[in-house]
């Protein structure tokens, strides 16, 4: 019930502040850790780490 607590909190801040230029923000970074933790045991991840 935490995570869908804060999911669910951060949607009802945007909404009521309407801060939705951070939603772009919030997904790319959302992705970025994605791509980072799915490519580390793999052989793409030097290539990958490189970028940073």
């Amino acid at each position: 019930m935490g995570k869908l607590s804060i999911i669910s909190e951060f949607w009802d801040f945007l909404k009521v502040r309407k801060k939705w230029w951070l939603t772009p923000i919030v997904i790319f970074l959302v992705l970025l850790g994605a791509l980072i933790i799915f490519t580390e045991g793999s052989a793409v991840a030097p290539f990958i780490y490189t970028l940073f």
